[in-house]
C-alpha cells in the first residue's frame, strides 16, 4: 500500500456526502434481516501458511528472480484449485527511470455463472522501506507479509475452501491479483511529476485493458493489510462514493458474525474528505465495476508500514480469520439471492 493520499475524491463526493456522521450508517434493513445461509468455515491457519510460503521467496519485487518464482507457485497453486487461469503481462516506468515488468495474476471458477463477484489483492512487495527509522534498512526490499501477501492469502484460502465444499455458491468468482501496486515514490522524495501516478500500476493497466473487452462483475471486493494484529477496518470513503450498497452489506454481514470490533461502523476520516489511493480506485473509475476496499487504516497505516517490521510476525490468526470468513458468507450470501 502506497504512503500517500491523494485528492481523487472530489468526483466521488459528488456522489455522496463526504461529511456524513459515521454513527448514522446503518445496513439497510433487508440486508440485517436476510437470514444467514450455512457457509464452510475459512481455516486461518491455512491462510497463514499461504502468507509464509509467499515470504519464503523473498521479497516479490519486479524483475526478481523472487518475483518470478512466487507467480510461479500462485499460478500452480490457483491450478491445482481447478481455477481457470492466465497471466496479463505488462511494463511499466517506474519514478526513478526503471523499466519494471509486471504480472496480473487472473483466475476463475465456475465461469458459466452470470453472476460474477471479483476478488483482488496486489501480490508484490516493496523494493524500498522508506519509512524505516534505521537509515542503513531503507534501500533493502520489504517482506510484505501485511501490504501485500495477507489479502493473496486470504483469497486463496477462500478459493480453496469453495473449492473444497461439498455446497458450492451459485455464483461466479474471479481472482485479480494486481502487480507493481506498491512502487511508488518514496516517503520524503522530491518528485517533479505527479507522484499518485507513480502507484497501482496493475490495476491501472487492467482497468484500461481488461483480460476480456467486455468484462464486467456484480462488484468486486479489495482486499489490502488484512492480517494485521489489532486491525481496525473502517469504511473507506472511495468505496462509499463508488459502492456504497456493497460497504454496507459487507460490514453488516461481518457485524452479524461477530466480527464488529474488526469491522467497525465508522467511516474513514481524511482531511478534506481524501480517500486512499487503491487499486479499487481504478477499477471504479476506468473498468466501471464497483468495488470496495477492506484495508486496516485508523490515522496512519501502522507502525509497520513500508519497514522491515512487515514481517510474519506482525500476523494474527484472528484477523485472518475474520476478514476470510466474512467476505465468504458474502459470497454465499449472494447465491441466496441475497441483495
Amino acid at each position: 500500500m502506497k504512503n500517500n493520499i491523494w485528492i481523487y475524491l472530489l468526483i466521488g463526493c459528488i456522489l455522496w456526502n463526504c461529511k456524513e456522521n459515521e454513527s448514522n450508517e446503518q445496513p439497510d434493513e433487508k440486508e440485517s434481516t436476510q437470514p444467514l445461509v450455512k457457509t464452510p468455515a475459512f481455516n486461518e491457519d491455512t491462510a497463514y501458511y499461504y502468507i509464509e510460503k509467499q515470504l519464503s521467496f523473498g521479497p516479490r519485487v519486479p524483475n526478481s528472480e523472487a518475483h518470478q518464482a512466487c507467480a510461479t507457485y500462485l499460478l500452480e497453486t490457483l491450478d491445482q484449485m481447478g481455477a481457470a487461469i492466465e497471466v496479463q503481462n505488462f511494463t511499466v516506468t517506474s519514478y526513478d527511470q526503471l523499466e519494471l515488468q509486471g504480472k496480473n495474476i487472473i483466475a476463475s471458477i465456475n465461469p458459466e455463472a452470470e453472476k460474477r463477484i471479483l476478488l483482488a489483492a496486489h501480490w508484490d512487495t516493496r523494493r524500498i522501506a522508506d519509512k524505516e527509522k534505521d537509515e542503513a534498512k531503507r534501500e533493502q526490499p520489504i517482506d510484505g507479509a501485511n501490504d501485500g501477501a495477507s489479502g493473496v492469502a486470504v483469497i486463496l484460502e477462500i478459493i480453496r475452501t469453495i473449492q473444497m465444499a461439498a455446497n458450492k455458491p451459485q455464483v461466479g468468482i474471479d481472482v485479480i491479483l494486481f502487480d507493481l501496486e506498491d512502487d511508488g515514490v518514496p516517503e520524503g522524495m522530491e518528485y517533479e511529476g505527479d507522484n499518485s501516478e507513480t502507484w497501482c500500476h496493475g490495476s491501472r493497466h487492467w482497468s484500461n485493458n481488461k483480460h476480456r473487452p467486455n468484462y464486467t462483475a456484480y462488484y468486486g471486493i479489495l482486499l489490502d493489510m488484512v492480517g494485521g494484529k489489532g486491525a481496525k477496518f473502517k469504511k473507506e470513503p472511495y468505496s462509499m462514493a463508488y459502492a456504497r450498497g456493497v460497504v454496507e452489506k459487507v460490514w453488516g454481514i461481518a457485524q452479524r458474525l461477530g466480527y464488529g470490533n474488526y469491522f467497525l461502523n465508522q467511516t474513514i476520516q481524511m482531511p478534506s474528505g481524501y480517500g486512499i489511493l487503491d487499486d479499487h480506485y481504478f477499477v471504479n473509475v476506468d473498468a466501471k465495476i464497483p468495488m470496495i476496499d477492506i484495508i486496516d487504516y485508523d490515522e496512519d497505516f501502522g507502525d509497520f508500514h513500508h519497514t522491515q517490521e512487515d514481517n510474519i510476525t506482525i500476523i494474527d490468526k484472528k484477523t485472518l480469520k475474520a476478514v476470510g470468513q466474512t467476505v465468504l458468507q458474502v459470497i454465499y450470501q449472494e447465491s441466496a439471492g441475497f441483495e
